[in-house]
């Protein structure tokens, strides 16, 4: 890049204009104002090297004779070309930025996308509400999304045929042009390919997007044994591809509403049955509700508060066919009310089974 141009100045530039031009872009690009801006650095730097060519006599004559001509490392690719490089007009209407903002397309060109091949549609996330039995048993909900489909109008392509006509977007000139801080550049037109002219325009219906929005209900299978807060996946129910791409999938969060008796632990049912104090103490023979009625269930005599049983195979049947196990929790439940002769039956109880229940709390020193 020619060092005058660098500095914004003309050839005929004092020394005077040199130090002020230097001073000027120093302030801007000096890394201590720039911590991390590698493209920054490097335009310092570039900064540097103009300032102590040019401000030599000796050497700026030398660099004079000899010409300047732009570094390869900028210099134009086939799809990139220099309209104009000027910096003493600004561009109008158009904030200086950074180097880096400056030099980005430049540096670092972002190739346009491929208008040809298609794109899969985005995924739709949605959630569901189902209860606690049938999200054991497996059931069928549906839920409404909001989603893009495939335009009528244009089948999805997003232009209809039509005569040849002058490109939107360049005008019929085949390139684009675009300003940053003192300079503008021009590119291929990515909609033309750079020809200036296209054969087809903008389907009305949907914008040029080829997907309309619509809503839908979508039924969505709860396998049995669903778990709360499981991800569903129905596939191709998302939003609509473009230019023949597939659709994006649905993808449906489960919430299980809680049990006012049971709960899940895995695959196995939990729940807790009240126990009379006479049934814990002579053993008994219980009704326990479960998922398909009721079943039989006998306690020992002598359980204990929190003993737990387990009545197997009545569980949450799993993903192998194989189901967990009915889990349950003894609580002791006391007579609120007690006549007088309970009152001595029990005492002559306690006299009979006079054991310190917490001799046990004493033989762990703290």
């Amino acid at each position: 890049m020619d060092f005058y141009t660098i500095l914004g100045l003309d050839r005929g530039a004092s020394t005077a204009d040199i130090k002020r031009a230097y001073r000027r872009l120093a302030r801007r690009y000096h890394p201590g104002i720039n911590p991390g801006d590698r493209a920054a650095e490097a335009m310092f730097a570039r900064v540097s090297e103009a300032y102590d060519t040019l401000v030599d006599p000796g050497r700026r004559q030398i660099y004079d004779a000899s010409g300047a001509g732009v570094p390869q490392a900028l210099s134009p690719g086939p799809s990139l070309q220099f309209a104009e490089f000027d910096f003493s007009v600004a561009a109008h209407g158009v904030q200086a930025g950074t180097f880096t903002e400056l030099f980005a397309e430049v540096l670092h060109p972002v190739p346009a996308p491929d208008q040809s091949r298609p794109v899969r549609g985005a995924d739709v996330h949605a959630s569901i509400a189902v209860d606690f039995v049938s999200a054991i048993r497996g059931a069928t909900r549906q839920v409404i999304v909001v989603r893009q489909v495939a335009c009528s109008a244009c089948g999805g392509r997003g232009q209809t045929a039509t005569f040849e006509v002058r490109c939107g977007q360049c005008q019929g000139s085949g390139s684009v042009r675009w300003a940053r801080g003192h300079m503008v550049f021009a590119k291929t037109c990515p909609t033309c390919g750079g020809n200036g002219r296209q054969r087809a325009q903008r389907c009305a219906a949907c914008g040029g997007h080829g997907r309309t929005v619509r809503s839908d209900g979508v039924e969505v299978p709860v396998p049995p044994g669903t778990p709360d807060g499981a991800r569903l996946r129905v596939p191709e129910r998302g939003h609509a591809g473009q230019r023949g791409g597939r659709p994006g999938d649905l993808y449906v969060t489960v919430q299980v509403e809680p049990h006012p008796f049971f709960r899940r632990d895995g695959d196995d049912l939990m729940c807790v049955v009240p126990v009379a104090v006479h049934e814990a103490v002579l053993g008994a023979r219980l009704d326990v509700p479960a998922l398909d009625g009721s079943l039989a269930l006998r306690i020992s005599p002598g359980t204990q508060a929190g003993q737990r049983f387990r009545l197997e195979g009545q569980g949450v049947e799993g993903r192998h066919g194989s189901r967990g196990d009915l889990v349950v929790e003894v609580k002791l439940v006391l007579p609120v009310s007690v006549d007088e002769r309970s009152k001595e039956l029990m005492r002559e109880f306690g006299e009979r089974n006079s054991g310190d229940v917490r001799s046990d709390l004493y033989s762990h020193p703290c």
